[in-house]
Parts: structure tokens; sequence; C-alpha cells
């Protein structure tokens, strides 16, 4: 499905908060006189003179190795067109969130008020000084060739123009494993090019690099073929006329064409055309939104077809961040001069041997499919996957070395690999993971706070992008005209209200089933009913009578009023004993797991060993091995009290339990996340090796203080509450939580509630 984008949606995401989706965050501390010195004046000056002494040194003294430039003067803005280089800053700030996001690497957006290439060829080449590459973008043909040529020839920094190679490289990777699997070798295949622009010249180049001949491949533009004998042609077209005379149209070159790489406009190509094509044809119909023939046309016209789009809503899509964050991030480890040739054939070869190997559980999880697996469905890895950097980048570096444009040698590669995951935070993708998973299979989700406008904002989103299928509970008018006021489109929600008459069998039906799950715990029929028209009872009802799949709550009534009816209508787990909450705390160190945030107050030693084995199950669910630290205010036994006692104990109990399972305390947190402290002091932790990346508290107060503490003046993001041990999917949002923190919360849920489908461990 594609991803339908409100004008207000996407305006407000721009506005919010600070303007623009980037800031310049400072690495080193600055929080003394003596600190503001050495970051300025007088302290500075002493790297200034190493770097005037030898300029190699501005890498060692700067950010300049991990700083890319992200370029353009907005000629060719997606497919805005020449919307000006205030217009594209939008989109080249989004350019450097990728870079970020996918390789850890940092950038710098400069938009250029200028069209004449010679003058953006000056102004870059002055640029050298300060960044690490040169990302160009969004420039126009054939303005665009001259531009990255030129600069290649003058620079001695990595310098590419996406456009150009970035879909060249995935495309090139998903062809050659295309033609592996119908048999045809590269050198042989007719190929048809629809479209003469930046990326299909590119592309072009890179097939005839991997072996296509320039004589068996017919590019068309607009007017049709390119011919020798038309005279319309410039330069650049001119490279790939054909002298055949027997081919005008793209139908006459599609007919017996065994590749058709389609980089044009949408609609183009007919089924007809497909038709024609050689048996087991290749259609890479890369348009975007829409392809030059959408994909059930296409298959539905041949079954021994193989499709790759430019579409995350059907298999194989040639998406750009497959590549350039991964060939910059090589590209810069080893200060290449420049990205040759060579270095994009190793990435495309590293590519398409990526996609034959066996795809990780977390990537089948993500994506909701655990018969992913090399074949006509998937000729490219999911830009999920979190061996991308790890396999692109080291092939990158290689071949740089190798092609002798490497200034700086990597020779332990298992320790470039630790740093390339250490760089990047694999763990940033957790809820990118969830999302995509969720959409996989959505499942039912009641919102008990229908009449709040970020709960209906987020419901939208969550209809909108298939994460699940919201029920809506509160007063139908109210929810309504709240929708109307703020240009929701939630029409295809039900709604119910608990109170309206219509719905008084179902309140009747739920209040006999709470009365015999409590008549023996104080309630009266009178009181069954009436607890009835309060939504937390209704939406738990609902979940417990299989008329939903997760409930969703607490947005607006503190955490102990919200969960005690979803305990007393849903219950625990069986074989759990009590419940516990659990917060994802993301920093620029990776991701930590904080419990018992939210639920029990003082647990005492057996308490706190059902919670950490609840907790180590929570882990797991999103895939991490839990190193759990159990915190106390002693180290090992170096103070006495009941904190260090019942942590101790509550270890003890654990390990006997699960003795494989990677748990130490009582422990002072600072020391469970400090290895080398840890292998100094305490050898023989079993954290001293990596560390905690989960952390039990040994009461409520301490755990609810550090994330709420870390959230607001440490910088961190938290993902949560995350409620663990509900007999079905039920969680409590934060009170006040924030669009996109109910987003990810209902993500979670839906996952929890294909888990509870499944029946498989782990659940929450």
């Amino acid at each position: 499905m594609s991803i339908k984008i409100r004008k207000e949606d996407a305006l407000n995401y721009h506005t919010q908060g600070q303007p623009g989706k980037i800031e310049v965050v400072p690495t080193k501390m600055l929080s003394s006189q003596l600190d503001l010195a050495l970051a300025y004046s007088p302290g500075v000056a002493e790297p200034c003179k190493e770097i005037a002494a030898n300029k190699d040194d501005v890498y060692k003294y700067t950010a300049k190795g991990n700083l890319v430039a992200v370029i353009s003067n907005g000629t060719a803005v997606l497919g805005l067109g020449d919307i000006g280089p205030e217009a594209s800053k939008p989109v080249m700030e989004g350019k450097g969130v990728l870079f970020k996001k996918f390789a850890g690497i940092d950038v710098f957006d400069i938009e250029i008020d200028e069209k004449d290439p010679d003058k953006i060829i000056e102004i870059v080449r002055s640029l050298e000084p300060t960044f690490g590459g040169i990302n160009l973008e969004d420039i126009k043909a054939p303005e665009c060739f001259k531009i990255e040529q030129e600069l290649k020839k003058r620079m001695k920094i990595p310098v590419m123009h996406d456009d150009q190679h970035g879909t060249a490289i995935i495309s090139s990777a998903a062809l050659l494993n295309a033609l592996e699997l119908v048999g045809k070798k590269i050198e042989d295949v007719q190929i048809v090019v629809s479209g003469a622009g930046a990326s299909a010249v590119s592309c072009t180049k890179l097939y005839l690099s991997l072996g296509a001949r320039r004589e068996n491949v017919l590019m068309c533009d607009k007017e049709g073929v390119i011919r020798q004998d038309r005279g319309d042609l410039d330069e650049i077209k001119s490279q790939f006329a054909t002298a055949r005379t027997d081919a005008k149209t793209i139908t006459d070159a599609l007919n017996g064409a065994d590749v058709l790489i389609g980089l044009s406009a949408g609609n183009i190509i007919n089924q007809d055309q497909v038709r024609s094509m050689a048996k087991d044809p290749i259609v890479f119909a890369l348009a975007n939104p829409d392809p030059e023939i959408p994909y059930q046309l296409a298959m539905d016209a041949r079954p021994d077809i193989i499709m790759a789009t430019g579409r995350s809503d059907h298999p194989n899509q040639v998406n750009n961040v497959l590549g350039f964050p991964f060939i910059f991030r090589g590209a810069l480890d080893v200060r290449a001069t420049a990205i040759n040739e060579e270095m994009k054939l190793a990435a495309v070869y590293a590519i398409a041997k990526l996609a034959k190997e066996p795809v990780p559980e977390m990537v089948n999880k993500a994506y909701g499919d655990s018969t992913i697996v090399f074949g006509k469905d998937y000729l490219i890895p999911k830009p999920l996957d979190p061996r991308l950097i790890t396999t692109i980048s080291p092939a990158v570096a290689k071949a740089a070395m190798e092609s002798g444009v490497a200034r700086n040698e990597i020779t332990d590669w298992e320790e470039y690999n630790v740093q390339l995951q250490e760089r990047i935070g694999i763990d940033q993708k957790l809820m990118s993971r969830m999302i995509t998973q969720a959409k996989k299979n959505p499942k039912r989700v009641v919102f008990a706070e229908a009449d709040n406008i970020k709960i209906l904002k987020a419901a939208q989103v969550v209809q909108d992008e298939k994460i699940g299928i919201p029920i809506l509970l509160g007063n139908k008018e109210k929810i309504v005209q709240l929708a109307e006021d703020n240009k929701l489109e939630l029409s295809d929600c039900l709604i119910i209200d608990p109170a309206a008459p219509a719905e008084a069998e179902r309140v009747e039906k739920y209040a006999k089933k709470l009365f015999e799950k409590r008549k023996r715990k104080g309630l009266a029929m009178y009181d069954a009913r009436k607890l009835m028209q309060d939504r937390n009872y209704f939406g738990s009802m609902m979940l417990e009578h299989g008329e939903a799949d997760a409930f969703i709550s607490g947005l607006t009534k503190d955490y102990p009023r919200t969960i005690a009816p979803a305990l007393q209508v849903v219950g625990v787990e069986e074989g759990v004993k009590r419940v516990a909450g659990m917060y994802i705390v993301l920093n620029k160190r990776g991701t930590y797991f904080f419990a018992d945030t939210t639920v029990n107050r003082d647990p005492d030693a057996e308490e706190l060993a059902d919670i950490i084995t609840l907790t180590a199950r929570g882990v797991r669910f999103f895939d991490f091995t839990p190193r759990i630290g159990v915190l106390s205010y002693s180290n090992f036994g170096s103070s006495k009290g009941n904190v260090p006692e019942k942590t101790a104990l509550a270890t003890k109990m654990v390990k006997e339990k699960y003795p494989d399972l990677i748990i130490d305390g009582d422990i002072q947190a600072n020391i469970a996340l400090d290895t080398a402290l840890q292998q100094e002091m305490y050898p023989f932790s079993m954290l001293a090796d990596k560390g905690a990346n989960t952390l039990v508290f040994p009461d409520l107060a301490s755990g609810n203080i550090a994330y709420k503490l870390l959230m607001e003046i440490g910088g961190a993001e938290a993902i949560g509450p995350i409620l663990m041990g509900m007999g079905k999917p039920v969680h409590i949002l934060q009170l006040g939580s924030s669009v996109r923190e109910i987003i990810n919360i209902v993500a979670i849920a839906v996952v929890d509630a294909q888990m509870h489908v499944k029946k498989t461990a782990p659940v929450l």
C-alpha cells in the first residue's frame, strides 16, 4: 500500500517543536569554563597549529572524516521539477536524516542559488576543506553530468550524484540476481531503457560495466528510440544512439526484449507491450510514485515475469537507501579520494550476494514474512536489514583500498564491523521494525479515549499506514465533530459509545461477564452495569470477548486507575503471577530496557525475580539478547541494607532457574554499564564483557525517576510504557503522550497481538 500523506500532517511534522529535521549537537562536554577554553579560545589554537603543519590531521582533530555535504540547486527536486534552492531544503535535510539513521554519517545540507554549472563547480570545489564527501542531489540533467565529472577531477574527496548512481547500483544488483534466476547472461540479453535522464544514463553505463553490450541496449526518450539517424540528440544521448533503424518506438524496442528498465513516467507501458517481450521477461518499472506499468497489470500480463518497482508496497523495491549511506560510510572510513567504478561495482556485488544469504529472523519478523528467500519476489535485501552496513561498507572500503584511492588502511575487518554497528546503532531501527511488522498483519485496536484529538490523530496514522484497525470509544457526535474540525478522515473507523442506548445489549452482556469474574470479590450486578459505562472496562471487555485484538488507554488518566480495569477484566497471562512495566530508552550509546518503571511499588526478592523473568522475555520480544543488571546502591555486597540484599537474592533465584541468562546484581547503575571498570574491579561479573542493556530497578520510585530524568535532561528518547504479563494485549499510555508515542505503542500492541494469535513465545 502507498502511504497517504496529508498536507497538514506534513507541514506540522516539519514545524512542530524546532523547525526542520536536523540540528547540530556538540560531541564534547561544555559544562565548565575549562571545557569552553579547550573547545574555543585559547585551547583551539593547538589543533589549528597541528593541522597547519599537517593537513591530514584535519581528520584527527575535526569532524571532517564523518561529514558529508548534501548539495542541490533545486532544479530537479523529486517529481516537482525546478522549484528553487529554498524549496529543496526539506528534501536535503531529509537526505541528511537518512545518512545519519542508516550509516551514522553527519550532514550539512547546502542549497545553492546558482544554475550556471561552472559556477556551481567552483562553489562546491571550494568546500573541500570542510567535508569528507560530497553528495550531489536533485540537479537537473544534463548539467548534473558536467558538474559531477568536473568535481571528481578537481576534488580529492568522494563525490557522487545519487540521482544518477544510487538507482544504478541498486537496480544493477537486482538485475544480476534476476538474470541468474532465469538463466540468462547480461552480455546476451536485449535491454530496453525507458528514459534518458540522469538515472537512465547512469544505470545504462553501469550495466555496460557489468558486461552488457552496447549494441544490445535500446534507450528511449519521449520521441522514441534514440537512433543515430535522429537529428535532435545532445552529447549525452548520442552515446547511446543505436544504428538499428527497424526500432523507432518503445513498442518496437520491447518486441522480443529480455529486460525493460523504466526510469521515465508512470503508466506509459501496457500489457500488450509486456506480452511481446521474450521468455522470462525482467521488468523494472522504477518511476515514482506510479510505475511505467502498474505492478498487478504487469504480473497479470505474464506469469513468467520478474518485476521490480520503486514502491514499498510491492516486492523488490529499488530503494536508494540500500546504497548511498553505506557507500559513503565505506568511502569515508578509508578517506577515499573518490567513489570510483570499482567501488560502485563492489557495492553492486555485495548487495546482490546479501540477497542470497539466509534472512535473519529479525528481518522476517519486521516484514511479517517467514518465507523471505532469494527468488522472484526477493531480488535485493530489505531496507531494514541490519546486515547492509556490515556488508556494503566493508566491500566499498576494500575496493577503494585495492583501486588505490584510499588514504587510510583498514587491517582488522572484524573490529571494523563492530565499529560500524556501534556507529549507527543498529538499535535505532527498532521501531521501524515494529511498525513494518505490524503492517503485515494489522489487528483491531480499541482506543478508550477517542474523544481526545491526540488519539484521533494517532488513529488516523494507524489507519492510513495500515498499522492497525482503529476502534474508537466515546461519544460519536463529539468524535465526528473533532475529526471534521481537524480535517481527519475517520469515517471508516468503528465508533462505539458505551453510554448509547444502541449498546445496551452489549453492555448487559459485558456486565454479566464482569459479575461472574468479580462476584466473590464484592462486586454486585448493579455495580457491574455501572462500571461498563466506563470505557476502560468496556474496552477491556471487548478484548476479553475477542471483539478486539488490543486495548490502548491512559492518555488522560493516571496509570493505576487505567490498569485496574484491565487487570480485573483480562487478568494476567496463564503461568504469570504479576504484571510489570518496561520502558525502552534510546540514546547515542544504544538501546536500553528499564523495568519495573510503572507497576510494582516495592517488590520483595521473589516478586523482583518474577519481574526479571518478565523483563527478559520482553527484551527478547524486541529481538535483543537481554544482559540484565539488577540495580542497587551496592556492588556485590559492598553495602548492607534491604535493597542490596533483595536484589542479590532475586538475582540468585533467577540464575538458578535460568542458568543461561546473562544477569548480575546487586550492582550500581554506572558499574553495570561500564565494562572497563567491571573488568578492572569485578572481572567475575557476567556483565564485564559487554555490559548491561537491561536495567531492573529495586523499586518503582527509582525506576520511574531514572527514565523521566533521562528523558528530560539526558537527551534520551523513551518508548513505553510497555505492559508485560497481561493475558491479552493491553498497553497503558504515559499521561500526556505525544501522537508519535501513541503510534509507537499501537505498533507494539499490534505485534503483541500477532504473537498472541500465533501462541509463540516470546510474548509480552
